[in-house]
C-alpha cells in the first residue's frame, strides 16, 4: 500500500506542484500590475501628501476594503461568470488567475500604500524643493526608498496566494490544494495528504526565505537592517 501511495505522488504532485508555481506567479504578476497603480495612488492624494485629493482617495478605499472584506471562497463563486467570460471555463489552473488576481490586488494596493507611507518626511520635502515634479518624486524617491518594504509585502502576498491557490482546489483549480482534497481528504489518504501539505509548507517557506533574502541584500548595500 506504501508503495501504491509513493507512485501515486510521484505521478500527481510534480505536475500539481508546477502548477500551484503557474498560478501563484502569474497571478502575483498581475495582482502587482493592478495593485502597485492603486497604492501609488492612494498614498499621494491622501492627506497631506504631493497631490492630495480626498474623492479620489476615498473612492479608491472604498473600492479597496470591500475588495479585502470578500472571504476567498466566496469571491471564487461570485467570479464564475467573469472567469468563464475571460478564459471561457471557470475550471482548471489558467480560470483560478482570475478570483487570485482578484482577491490579491486590492492586498498588494494596501500594503504598497503603507510602504510608500514609510518614506521620511525629510526625503520628500527635499525632492519637492529640487523641483522634482510627481512622477519623479514617485519613481525616484517613493519607490526607490520604499523598495525593501514593498519587497516584504510582494513577498507576503506571494504566501497568501500559496494559501489561496489551495482553497481553489475546492472548486476544481488543480495545484497542490486539489491533490490533497481529492486524492487525501476524500480518500483518506493520510500519506497523500502529509505530503502535499508538507510541500506547501516547504514552498512558503521557500517564498519567505527568498524574499528575506532580497530584501536583506538590499537593505546590507544601503548599509541598514532590517528591524
Amino acid at each position: 500500500m506504501d508503495a501504491e501511495n509513493f507512485q501515486l505522488a510521484l505521478n500527481l504532485l510534480p505536475l500539481q506542484l508546477w502548477n500551484t508555481l503557474y498560478m501563484v506567479v502569474v497571478s502575483l504578476f498581475f495582482a502587482v500590475l493592478i495593485g502597485l497603480p492603486i497604492g501609488v495612488i492612494l498614498t499621494i492624494t491622501s492627506k497631506g501628501h504631493i497631490k492630495e485629493h480626498p474623492k479620489i482617495y476615498k473612492i479608491l478605499e472604498t473600492i479597496v476594503n470591500i475588495g479585502r472584506s470578500f472571504p476567498f471562497a466566496i469571491l471564487m463563486v461570485t467570479l464564475i461568470p467573469l472567469t468563464r467570460w475571460l478564459i471561457g471555463t471557470s475550471l482548471g489552473t489558467t480560470a483560478s488567475i482570475v478570483p487570485l488576481t482578484i482577491a490579491a490586488a486590492p492586498f498588494v494596493a494596501r500594503l504598497i500604500e503603507t510602504s510608500l507611507n514609510e518614506v521620511e518626511k525629510p526625503i520628500l520635502e527635499a525632492a519637492i524643493v529640487m523641483g522634482s515634479n510627481t512622477w519623479q518624486i514617485v519613481t525616484k524617491v517613493l519607490l526607490v526608498e520604499a523598495l525593501p518594504s514593498i519587497l516584504s509585502a510582494i513577498t507576503l502576498t506571494a504566501v497568501s496566494l500559496i494559501g489561496y491557490s489551495a482553497m481553489a482546489g475546492l472548486v476544481g483549480g488543480g495545484g497542490l490544494g486539489q491533490v490533497a482534497i481529492q486524492y487525501g481528504y476524500n480518500r483518506f489518504n493520510t500519506f497523500i495528504m502529509f505530503t502535499t501539505v508538507s510541500l506547501l509548507i516547504l514552498l512558503v517557506q521557500g517564498v519567505q526565505w527568498l524574499g528575506g533574502y532580497i530584501t536583506q541584500s538590499i537593505l546590507k548595500k544601503r548599509g541598514k537592517t532590517h528591524d
